[in-house]
């Protein structure tokens, strides 16, 4: 076998030998930036920092929660209304539509309506100052005789308390004109109508007796009736 000349192998073992250089210099400087450079961290496995709660600002929470002062403040209730028994100028005794007059009691609403019916083939006609009241309504015409009358001893010989006032529970009517005022105080026992106060020619309620007994002694004024001390 014929050998290979020295001169043909050289090249060969000086290629091995740089790329067994260029091996090593490329390990060495991948060391070398492994120091300088660490690897990114895995994001897909390495724990998410606890979330911080957000503390709410001061004026967040100012406008959010209720002072103690909006807590405990009543309701406001504006002015008595309509709705409360507040009775608008030119209503008569068949006007349905207001609750001073609808919400009175049935059997009082319909002796007063007959009164009215017969009055008025004779040119009177019943108009109504007062009928049913709210409770509120009623305090707050207390509050206004007291005011008026400088004491509620006083008031009380004009207006009862919301507990004890014929006018909350429906049973009273205080009704103008004079005309009419006159007209029932000659007429109104036939139909069971009965001015209850000699200090309210106006007031009137329901007495059903009066037809055949006629209608009871008058109190002087509300102090003396024995309801209004219940």
């Amino acid at each position: 076998m014929a050998r290979t000349p020295l001169s043909a192998r050289t090249p060969t073992r000086r290629t091995r030998r740089l790329v067994l250089g260029l091996t090593g210099v490329t390990a060495a400087i991948a060391v070398v930036l492994g120091q300088q450079w660490p690897a990114s961290p895995d994001t897909s496995t390495r724990a998410s920092p606890p979330t911080r709660a957000t503390a709410p600002s001061p004026s967040s929470s100012a406008s959010s929660a209720p002072s103690p002062m909006e807590s405990t403040r009543p309701e406001h209730r504006g002015p008595p209304s309509v709705a409360d028994g507040v009775v608008p100028d030119g209503v008569t005794v068949f006007d349905d539509t207001v609750p001073a007059v609808a919400h009175l009691d049935p059997a009082l609403l319909a002796a007063v309506r007959r009164a009215a019916a017969d009055a008025g083939s004779r040119g009177v006609e019943f108009y109504v100052n007062s009928g049913w009241r709210s409770p509120e309504y009623q305090d707050h015409l207390l509050d206004e005789a007291v005011a008026k009358y400088g004491s509620a001893e006083e008031a009380a010989r004009w207006v009862a308390t919301a507990a004890t006032s014929p006018h909350v529970s429906g049973d009273a009517v205080d009704l103008g004109k004079s005309d009419a005022t006159a007209w029932l105080s000659a007429h109104g026992a036939a139909y069971g109508l009965c001015q209850i106060y000699r200090n309210e020619p106006w007031h009137y309620e329901l007495r059903a007796e009066a037809s055949d007994q006629g209608c009871p002694t008058m109190y002087a004024d509300p102090t003396q009736d024995p309801r209004m001390r219940q």
